[in-house]
């Protein structure tokens, strides 16, 4: 290990023009703005069109990042997508923006962690920076939801929205303040059935039983997920905080996992953080998986909010069951 301090060099954002309001949800199926709002904190999302791709999505994220960074494109040198909507099963979407940016070979990968999936992929992209195999990762938390939503079930087709979130980690320079001080995954699949999409992989490939039964859309257990959200990225939280030695006041923002209100602020209330320190955006996108994280890092430092030096804390639960955190002086 050569112990390489490394950092958030960049990071940016990407959504679709098109919005899907609680009020065009209330012509779709039987529910309430007041019903949504007071349950999950949303109030509009966005929504791909047919031709639109992961991929897609994540290269406007891209280009957008590389005028905000001083690292050149071709410095490239590792690609990992967070999602649970690739372009395919394969080729993975990392290597579908490798070709679109015009890379030579490097490694370049999709993994699969829900919406735990960004905490999940700057934890690799950070090991492989310290141990000296990469100098430039190109991370990106990317999901189109709303191509694997059941837009017949109440419950769920509220929730979801469409989104890109990119970043760059790169070694620090000496005497640089910005660092990633820590990351802790973790992970429970005893519960990996009250998240799930049925059909499409080996279980159960595509026949015409599974298209008519609509069973390629993600199915949860809603009030299951709840509690065991709660417990998770609190429990995240408090383990990255303790095995630094720190607490809440020493948090400058925090950035969770944008799945439900509730959760985002028992997850704050377990760290007694303030609320006004709290990085919000799930009223305008919904919960996009791994995408929100990045996606609300984004704006944070495009309006000002969050400054080179502060300390952050990232902070995500999903699918699997997976949670993680990250915590890090940007």
């Amino acid at each position: 290990m050569n112990n390489y301090k490394v950092k958030f060099a960049g990071v940016s954002m990407s959504v679709p023009d098109k919005v899907l309001t609680n009020a065009d949800l209330e012509k779709m199926v039987d529910t309430s703005d007041e019903w949504i709002r007071t349950r999950t904190g949303m109030v509009e999302r966005r929504i791909t069109d047919e031709n639109t791709a992961a991929s897609d999505l994540s290269y406007k994220a891209i280009e957008k990042l590389f005028k905000t960074v001083d690292i050149k494109q071709k410095d490239i040198d590792l690609i990992i997508v967070a999602t649970i909507s690739p372009d395919h099963l394969f080729p993975s979407t990392a290597c579908i923006l490798q070709k679109k940016l015009g890379l030579p070979p490097v490694p370049a990968f999709d993994l699969s962690a829900g919406c735990t999936g960004f905490i999940y992929a700057v934890t690799i992209a950070k090991r492989f920076i310290e141990c000296g195999m990469s100098k430039n990762a190109l991370v990106i938390g990317v999901e189109l939801l709303t191509k694997i939503t059941d837009w017949t079930d109440r419950n769920t087709c509220v929730l979801f929205g469409d989104g890109a979130g990119a970043a760059i980690l790169t070694k620090a320079k000496k005497g640089e303040i910005s660092e990633i001080v820590d990351t802790y995954i973790n992970a429970d699949g005893k519960y990996g059935d009250l998240l799930y999409m049925p059909a499409g992989g080996s279980r159960m490939p595509a026949t015409t039983y599974t298209v008519k039964k609509n069973l390629h859309t993600l199915r949860m257990e809603g009030n299951k997920i709840f509690k065991a959200a709660v417990k998770a990225m609190g429990d995240a939280a408090v383990t990255i905080l303790q095995r630094n030695g720190l607490t809440g006041e020493d948090i400058d923002w925090l950035i969770p996992h944008q799945a439900n209100l509730r959760i985002i602020d028992a997850t704050a209330r377990r760290i007694k953080l303030p609320p006004q320190k709290v990085i919000i955006n799930i009223e305008k996108y919904g919960n996009t998986s791994s995408a929100t994280i990045p996606m609300a890092f984004a704006e944070a430092v495009e309006d000002g909010r969050i400054r080179r030096g502060d300390m952050v804390l990232l902070d995500a639960f999903g699918a699997g069951f997976t949670w993680g955190s990250v915590l890090l002086r940007y």
